[in-house]
């Protein structure tokens, strides 16, 4: 099985979940199609929707809730 990563289209803080009382859109084991969400970016109080760009099985989070990120930083590795 190949392998692809899910990139950070924006710098800033990177949320696993819609709210802080919400579950997570995605975990490790599940399955995503292309434009499925995985989290939302957070640059000054907007946020923006990280998608999938390709179909696949999430096999890791490499970034954890909450931390800063930068643009083209990978956040979740697929298996495709």
């Amino acid at each position: 099985m190949a392998k692809a990563e899910i990139r950070s289209p924006l710098p800033g803080v990177f949320y696993r979940k819609p709210a802080p009382d919400q579950p997570n859109y995605k975990e490790v084991g599940d399955t995503v199609a292309a434009g499925d969400v995985i989290g939302l970016v957070e640059v000054m109080k907007s946020f923006t929707e990280v998608t999938a760009d390709q179909a696949g099985t999430i096999t890791a989070f490499l970034v954890e809730d909450e931390d800063a990120i930068m643009p083209g930083q990978p956040l979740a590795e697929l298996e495709i």
